[in-house]
């Protein structure tokens, strides 16, 4: 499925010589060609695939105009181009404002996709690569690194039209090595996070255990009601929806004797999940893999081994694994004859 394209630009915040940071606006917008469509259809799903972002809607009280000028622009009273470059220069004196630096091209893409309008802004560095020419010889050019996006924020427009007392149409890239840089980039919008998306792929997971746990299932019916679950997780993410607790609810069993579903499950936790949220990746391997580190310790293995090849003993708080792997038993073998 690919987007419908309506406005694209770039924009490039640039450090001068003299260490200054300045704003450069394209003169217009991009026509639409396929090219375009390739990049912006890229931006959303590399955009989709982050781990880790926020949820929330634009605050009732703050300097920033960005919403009232989006809202101009989409009755039509303010040129998209125009009111690109006003974001622009914004953000341009927020970032002054905070004594920070960030450079790169500013990306602004509207598009339709699922019958849904989107609004994506970026803030996207270059990354040098190295091409050989037909005559041998090196050619350097710069490509946008996507793979680096951190400074993102995508509003549903069609939500912030439809039902904005959700305040959930706004979601954003949180940052980065442990740092809130996506702050400013809020701040400039007048944004607000209130769902923490990361946290609440987190509590999910722990109710889906809770839930399997009570339920009479033997251990190959969990798993493979955890697999179902990974794979709603995997097609949602690749679609850029959100997941439902009602959507999950039909992948795990429903306690018939006392006609209780996970959705009811949930209901009655002491801080209930939201109806929906933004899917995190990482959570397709917590439902198929255990794993942890510490103490120069890493380990991994499938669930459905938990009970047959490994076993834990929480008395002696040990593992036994049954069946060491090969490389690892040949390892484990030489550094025994050299002991």
């Amino acid at each position: 499925m690919s987007a419908l394209i309506h406005q694209f630009v770039v924009h490039r915040l640039n450090l001068s010589d003299d260490g200054k940071l300045h704003f450069i606006p394209r003169s217009t917008c991009f026509d639409v060609s396929k090219e375009i469509e390739a990049l912006a259809q890229q931006l959303h799903n590399t955009f989709n695939s982050k781990p880790g972002k926020g949820v929330g809607g634009f605050a009732e009280e703050s300097e920033s105009t960005f919403s009232a000028d989006l809202g101009q622009t989409l009755s039509s009273d303010l040129d998209f181009h125009e009111f690109s470059v006003k974001s622009g220069e914004f953000l341009l004196q927020t970032l002054a404002k905070e004594e920070l630096v960030e450079t790169g091209f500013l990306i602004f893409s509207q598009y339709e996709y699922l019958a849904t309008n989107y609004l994506m802004i970026a803030l996207i560095d270059t990354k040098q690569h190295v091409a050989v020419n037909q005559n041998m010889d090196l050619d350097y050019s710069d490509h946008l690194d996507f793979s680096k996006m951190q400074l993102a924020v995508r509003i549903d427009i069609t939500q912030w039209q439809v039902t904005p007392e959700q305040f959930r149409y706004v979601s954003f890239i949180k940052g980065r090595m442990g740092r809130k840089v996506s702050d400013f980039f809020m701040n400039f919008m007048g944004c607000e996070e209130q769902v923490d998306v990361k946290q609440q792929n987190k509590q999910l997971m722990q109710n889906v255990d809770e839930y399997l746990s009570q339920e009479q299932c033997d251990a190959y019916e969990k798993n493979q009601h955890r697999g179902s679950v990974a794979a709603y997780f995997k097609e949602q993410i690749d679609s850029g929806e959100d997941v439902s607790v009602e959507d999950i609810a039909k992948y795990l069993p429903q306690n018939e004797d006392e006609g209780q579903s996970f959705t009811d499950f949930n209901a009655q936790q002491e801080v209930p999940l939201e109806p929906t949220f933004q899917p995190d990746r990482a959570v397709i391997k917590t439902l198929a893999k255990f794993s942890g580190a510490g103490g120069g310790v890493t380990l991994n293995f499938d669930r459905q081994l938990l009970g047959e090849r490994v076993l834990y003993d929480p008395n002696t708080d040990t593992l036994t694994i049954r069946g060491i792997p090969p490389n690892l038993k040949d390892q484990l073998l030489r550094a025994n004859k050299g002991n």
